[in-house]
């Protein structure tokens, strides 16, 4: 007897991609609880690292507003670029992410600000045909008002809004997959920074 198709088969997300969305260092004081950002992203990309998931990273100008922030250890394959543009969808950042498969991708976003850069991302990838995952335990603005509000903009386009353990798992979808044991050992190791992130900033 075959395998339930509901339940068996490979991951439910065949073309997976993280984006990191500007978080820089001069933004460290303005934006309101920037270190769950941080942190949540740091999750991301250890977790991109285990699944092989790749990584494409923006700065906002990045001679005015500094590096991306010390704390988020990029792999070397991180396509990166700075942009003067508030999506992170600029030329060279879409021509990596067309090189890549030439097929839709389903993109999981953590970044700032939420009602600027992130939003004007997420909109343009669904324009170009992606799945569009925004963490919203990953993703602020300077004025916390900002946020819930670009949230269910967003969720109201068809953006998926969801959290950074929730993605992970829908991207497995098995446990019986050989990189499970890794990543629930990741979200173990940051249950409680994930727990802080959650209950601060999942505000639609």
């Amino acid at each position: 007897m075959g395998e339930d198709p509901v339940t068996k088969g490979p991951p439910k997300f065949p073309h997976p991609a993280l984006f990191i969305c500007d978080i820089q260092e001069k933004f460290r004081p303005a934006i309101h609880e920037y270190s769950k950002v941080i942190s949540t992203a740091e999750k991301m990309l250890k977790a991109s690292a285990i699944l092989n998931v790749p990584v494409y990273a923006t700065t906002q100008n990045a001679a005015r507003l500094g590096p991306i922030c010390s704390e988020l250890s990029l792999p070397p394959s991180t396509f990166q670029a700075d942009k003067t543009a508030f999506s992170m969808m600029v030329p060279a950042l879409q021509s990596a992410l067309d090189d890549t498969q030439g097929t839709s991708r389903h993109i999981a976003i953590v970044g700032i600000e939420s009602h600027i850069c992130v939003t004007q991302t997420a909109l343009d990838l669904l324009k170009m045909g992606h799945q569009v995952y925004v963490l919203a335990d990953g993703v602020s603005s300077c004025n916390e008002g900002e946020v819930g509000i670009a949230l269910r903009r967003l969720a109201h386009a068809g953006v998926t809004i969801t959290t950074s353990e929730s993605w992970l798992y829908e991207c497995m979808r098995d446990a019986s997959i050989p990189e499970f044991k890794q990543i629930a050992a990741l979200v173990k190791e940051t249950k409680e920074t994930t727990r802080d992130a959650v209950q601060t900033l999942c505000k639609m």
